[in-house]
């Protein structure tokens, strides 16, 4: 493990401004951001799996996940937080197992998803790498509530607080929320759990500054810059129909 890494990724969730992490595929990817001066960056599940021929949710073999990750690492300067879904396997042990990869690639920090399955499952599995790594790490626990319309309204907000509860008390360093905009919303839950919170949002400097002043610390990007590059490669190459259409679920009904 990079404990100098994992120090400096750490820090970057304490700092005066928020940490904005462009979602990359590649290893181009991190040298051209990191030339301009990005402090971290992070990986896209669904933009990484696409990069490589396959859907996103969990269909990337994990072999495919850490010779790509060991191509990024070749060239970045960087922390890098890579998503692994929900880890790709069921079994707590397998996952502590895939997370013991990662960081021995010199990986900061992992982003880790409750997806369809039980928070209580989540729990096991952030346990289990605790157990297998000790302290370092930034294990960034993602909980769907939102995403997926688990719940709504107050609903909503009192189980996404229960899971992230959870999580950080099972040995999470942050909590992941996507599908997450309400300012409200975001300002109570950070009132409410002690670790640094991560929002998905466009690139946009007005959302993330009202965001981060609802004490919002990590802004990440998801899939959006792969479909924004691969959108103006189609617009580039003339197919403009194509470029104005391009989203989440046409791309990944192309690896169906």
């Amino acid at each position: 493990m990079n404990h100098q890494s994992v120090e400096r990724f750490n820090a970057l969730h304490q700092g005066e401004k928020p940490l904005v992490l462009v979602n990359i595929w590649d290893a181009a990817g991190a040298a051209l951001l990191q030339k301009q001066g990005a402090q971290a960056l992070a990986t896209s599940s669904a933009s990484l799996a696409w990069s490589l021929g396959y859907a996103d949710g969990g269909t990337l073999p994990v072999a495919e996940l850490l010779a790509a990750v060991g191509r990024i690492m070749r060239v970045c300067r960087v922390p890098l937080s890579v998503d692994i879904e929900q880890g790709y396997n069921d079994n707590p042990v397998e996952v502590a197992a895939l997370a013991k990869q990662l960081a021995e690639l010199g990986v900061a920090g992992i982003n880790l998803e409750d997806g369809s399955s039980s928070a209580e499952l989540l729990v096991e599995k952030i346990g289990a790498i605790r157990s297998a790594l000790g302290p370092g790490l930034f294990i960034n626990a993602r909980t769907d509530v939102y995403l997926r319309n688990l719940a709504q309204g107050e609903a909503a907000v009192a189980e996404t607080r229960r899971r992230l509860l959870a999580y950080q008390q099972a040995g999470a360093d942050g909590g992941f929320i996507p599908g997450l905009d309400d300012e409200g919303v975001a300002a109570r839950l950070a009132a409410a759990v002690s670790m640094p919170l991560n929002l998905m949002v466009s690139a946009e400097a007005k959302t993330i500054s009202a965001l981060s002043a609802c004490g919002i610390c990590r802004f990440s990007m998801g899939p959006a810059p792969f479909l924004v590059a691969y959108g103006a490669v189609l617009g580039w190459a003339g197919f403009d129909e194509a470029f104005a259409a391009l989203d989440y679920g046409q791309v990944n009904a192309l690896f169906d």
